[in-house]
C-alpha cells in the first residue's frame, strides 16, 4: 500500500479514487493533483513507481491542508 498524508491508500484501485480516501481531497481535486504531478489517473495504486508516489506526496504535503491539519482547522 501507498502511505500519502498518513493513509495508506487501497492499492487495488485506480489512483483517482483511492486519493479520495485521504481526509479533504475529493473527486475535483483529486484529478487536480494528478494533472499537476502527471500522473495518469487511471493507473491502479499498485502499478504506481516510487517516483510518481513521491510526486503525488509531495504535492500533496506542500499545497493542500488534508487530514489532521484541516480537522484541527475545521474544529
Amino acid at each position: 500500500m501507498a502511505r500519502i498524508a498518513g493513509v495508506d491508500i487501497p492499492k487495488n484501485k485506480q489512483v483517482w479514487v483511492s486519493l479520495q480516501y485521504i481526509y479533504g481531497i475529493g473527486p475535483s481535486l483529486s484529478q487536480k493533483i494528478l494533472a499537476d504531478t502527471g500522473v495518469n489517473p487511471v493507473t491502479k495504486v499498485s502499478d504506481l513507481t516510487e517516483d510518481e508516489v513521491n510526486r503525488l506526496r509531495e504535492v500533496i504535503d506542500r499545497q493542500y491542508n488534508v487530514e489532521g491539519e484541516l480537522r484541527k482547522e475545521n474544529n
